[in-house]
């Protein structure tokens, strides 16, 4: 069953930076690499209240 919380943007890494000329930028600060909202990896580290949501709906245990 795929994890429909696991994406980039839900990560503690994830960082958005609004551009100068219009747009956003996103980056994961761990790997220092330019990403999407979208992404998966297998580092994925979720933020607090995404760890709630997944509990919540039984997902995650910890």
């Amino acid at each position: 069953m795929k994890n429909r919380f696991h994406c980039c943007a839900t990560c503690i890494h994830f960082a958005a930076e609004k551009k100068e000329k219009g747009g956003m930028a996103y980056r994961c600060v761990r790997l220092g690499y330019e990403t999407k909202p979208s992404y998966t990896f297998t580092c994925w580290e979720p933020t607090a209240k995404v760890k709630r949501l997944m509990k919540k709906e039984g997902i995650y245990s910890s």
